[in-house]
């Protein structure tokens, strides 16, 4: 294997590392967010501002993981 092509594998290592380490960031980010969510549910005086900025935060964490996952089938 040629000096060039380990580089770019290596880059391509890189890469990969970077976006998985992004998809679980956001899967992390997501989790923490259904727990805030569910708390806020069984409260009894119910914060809908927050509760929409949670799922609005969700959706956009799986937006941004279905992306990123896209990349990795380049």
């Amino acid at each position: 294997m040629s000096e060039q092509n380990k580089d770019e594998l290596i880059e391509t290592q890189k890469q990969v590392i970077g976006i998985l380490f992004e998809v679980i960031k956001r899967l992390q980010a997501n989790n923490d967010l259904d727990e805030e969510y569910f708390k806020l549910i069984y409260n009894s005086d119910k914060d809908e501002k927050r509760l929409e900025e949670i799922i609005n935060e969700r959706t956009e964490n799986a937006k941004i993981v279905g992306r990123l996952l896209e990349q990795l089938e380049t």
